[in-house]
């Protein structure tokens, strides 16, 4: 039924192409084969493609090798409205490339070529406005991981990049600034050292030159092969980036029975710990009658004569508090910490 109405519309909307003619289409699908390298599925709209034929795939050029059908045979010739797979790309296209066959080889690298720099000089521009961007209206509020993404499949590729786009973790975003199909090259670690980005390969590993280049730039790379792993490290080196949480944690309470005035030390407070335990250097609070008086730090812990540590519950002790002499018996003297709390 599908077939009859697709025919039936080719024929009410006269939908013609030319057999005899260079032929042009569009990429619907591109990979990096280990065995083969660069690989895309493509759609012939018009004219023919044929076996050693030249062609651009957006900023990709090559000579075809092979045509397969989706049965993977061979063929020699690809007529209009028919998909074929291609090999013998210098590189992965992406998915909606528009290609075109050309007279030469010459002529095909030389658009590929053009293609290129104003691709960069895209880029360039692009991550340029949005590293300023992020620095002079967000800097100390919001912070953003630059990514670059390559991947063995373009459909790989915008997966990672839309699950990774998903992330969000308060003032932490993910900007992907580019995503696509092909080896980990040069060009991506000079574009991630310009933008200060991290390169995650996905289903593909970078060559000696790359690694070499990678750590002269200072660029991470981090490899995966399976999704949720890669959304895993970055989240948490996501919440890694935020300010850590604190939670304030009472360690003890000490009673003062007793005050004394040294001199220009100041005044002694003569205590018996009556829960948890007491540190020296401890912050600590001063509560009378239940209400706070004062916020301050232990400047002298003593057992008797000498310096302590801590001091536990069940045990005397003397306390001095930094900066502060207005102690009174039964004052409670409460000391407590600040410990970091794991962020869900």
């Amino acid at each position: 039924d599908l077939l009859e109405i697709v025919l039936l519309q080719a024929e009410i909307l006269e939908l013609k192409a030319n057999p005899n003619r260079y032929a042009l289409g569009t990429v619907v699908e591109a990979s990096l084969d280990k065995n083969e390298g660069a690989k895309a599925t493509i759609l012939v709209q018009n004219g023919t493609l044929r076996v050693g034929d030249s062609v651009v795939a957006g900023t990709c050029f090559g000579k075809v090798r092979q045509l397969r059908d989706d049965l993977g045979r061979q063929l020699s010739d690809a007529c209009p409205s028919t998909p074929v797979e291609i090999s013998g790309l210098q590189d992965v296209p992406v998915a909606g490339d528009k290609f075109m066959a050309f007279e030469s080889e010459k002529m095909a690298r030389d658009i590929a070529a053009k293609r290129n720099e104003a691709k960069i000089m895209s880029e360039r521009k692009v991550t340029s406005a949005n590293t300023l961007e992020s620095f002079m209206a967000n800097a100390g509020e919001h912070q953003t991981v630059n990514v670059i993404i390559k991947a063995d499949v373009q459909g790989s590729a915008e997966a990672v990049k839309n699950a990774l786009e998903k992330l969000k973790i308060e003032n932490v975003s993910v900007n992907v600034i580019a995503s696509y199909a092909g080896a980990i090259t040069e060009s991506d670690i000079l574009l991630a050292s310009a933008s200060k980005a991290i390169v995650y390969g996905f289903n593909v590993r970078p060559d000696s030159v790359v690694r070499k280049k990678a750590a002269e730039e200072g660029v991470d790379i981090r490899l995966h092969n399976v999704i949720y792993n890669l959304l895993e490290e970055m989240e948490a080196a996501m919440k890694g980036m935020l300010k850590p949480i604190y939670k304030e944690v009472v360690t003890g309470q000490a009673e003062v029975r007793q005050t004394f005035k040294v001199g220009k030390v100041g005044v002694i407070a003569g205590s018996y710990v009556t829960l948890g335990y007491i540190k020296a250097n401890s912050k600590v609070r001063l509560l009378r009658a239940g209400i706070v008086v004062y916020e301050g730090k232990l400047s002298s812990l003593k057992r008797f004569k000498d310096d302590a540590k801590e001091v536990k519950e069940g045990y005397e002790c003397g306390m001095m508090i930094d900066g502060y002499n207005d102690i009174k018996e039964q004052d409670i003297i409460e000391g407590y910490e600040m410990q970091e709390v794991e962020r869900k």
